[in-house]
């Protein structure tokens, strides 16, 4: 019967199918808001209101030719959307969905989640280099360079949250909130928020898939099923980054009345739209003006958070 129930958890409910499930979700809710905030409709006719449009365009792109291009290194060109992919759903098994997480949670597994955000930035950029096409590389070049401008400010963020809480388990992070994160520690989240939208590659940081300057980036060439779980794999990073979010600023899955996994999937869904606000408001940047960004605005802000809370955590030491 305990092996029913692991199975059942780690595949289905809230495994792999409902993470599935979420992924596709996400990116209509995305486009749908996108669409909103630049008064657009967005997806309309796959389904109600347009909700099977990223499952349709899942299922057109399976259904292309899957081309190699000749002068690629086949093995890594071939594999790297496999790993893309099963990076981003390891990963989400960590989050604490219906109050504990589907891998058991130990002390650091935090540590275990920022590490496997930077292998999917080294899978983009082995990808892209692979691919022996000048916009490719160029496009995993930016990525490299992008990676180490963001992740910085947002391991951080991040640690400044664990030091508050003392650990660094993200289930006992979401459950031993006396606020709400977001509160105690504003700037965190917005250092947070604005490197995130850099780890997904989102507007203003879309820069290493920039299609008016380098076509698609370290995806230019890839098609068909390649790309089909590519952007499969760019969903599921959605999906964690906004349940790590959840997990680490917005007290995982508290609240009244409702189960846990209803509150966290509504704090999910708030933090895609505030990421989809962010992409309506703003023009791409250049690399040089998002490298230094980080180096000049977020590193500060992010170690400002740090000395604050380690202030605070002193000052209640001697009351």
């Amino acid at each position: 019967m305990d092996n029913v129930f692991t199975f059942i958890r780690i595949f289905i409910f809230p495994g792999l199918l409902f993470l599935s499930i979420l992924a596709f979700l996400f990116e209509w809710i995305d486009r749908k808001a996108y669409a909103r905030f630049q008064n657009r409709i967005g997806p309309l006719y796959a389904g109600p209101s347009g909700i099977l449009q990223p499952i349709a365009d899942f299922i057109k792109l399976m259904g292309k030719e899957d081309i190699t291009p000749r002068y690629v290194d086949t093995l890594i060109f071939n594999n790297a959307p496999i790993f893309a992919v099963a990076i981003p759903f390891f990963a989400s098994l960590y989050l604490p969905l219906d109050g504990s997480p589907i891998l058991s949670s130990f002390e650091g597994d935090v540590v275990l989640l920022l590490t496997l955000m930077t292998l999917y930035t080294i899978i983009v950029f082995i990808a892209g280099w692979a691919s022996t096409n000048r916009f490719s590389t160029v496009g995993a070049a930016r990525a490299i360079l992008q990676f180490l401008a963001y992740e910085i400010p947002m391991f951080i963020s991040v640690a400044s949250v664990a030091v508050y809480v003392g650990s660094t388990s993200l289930t006992y992070i979401s459950m031993n909130q006396p606020v709400p994160m977001i509160l105690l520690q504003p700037i965190g989240f917005i250092v947070f928020i604005i490197s995130m939208q850099a780890e997904l590659e989102r507007i203003p940081f879309d820069i290493p898939e920039a299609e008016s300057e380098i076509v698609a980036g370290w995806l230019t060439e890839y098609c068909g099923p390649k790309l089909a779980f590519l952007r499969f794999a760019e969903d599921l990073r959605l999906v964690f980054c906004s349940g790590l979010a959840t997990a680490i600023f917005l007290a995982g899955g508290s609240g009244p009345i409702l189960p846990p996994v209803v509150w966290f999937v509504l704090k999910m869904i708030f933090i895609v739209l505030l990421s989809s606000y962010i992409r309506s408001l703003f023009a791409r940047f250049r690399i040089d003006q998002m490298v230094s960004g980080c180096w000049r605005y977020l590193i500060p802000l992010s170690i400002l958070q740090l000395i604050l809370t380690k202030f605070v955590e002193v000052s209640l030491r001697w009351l």
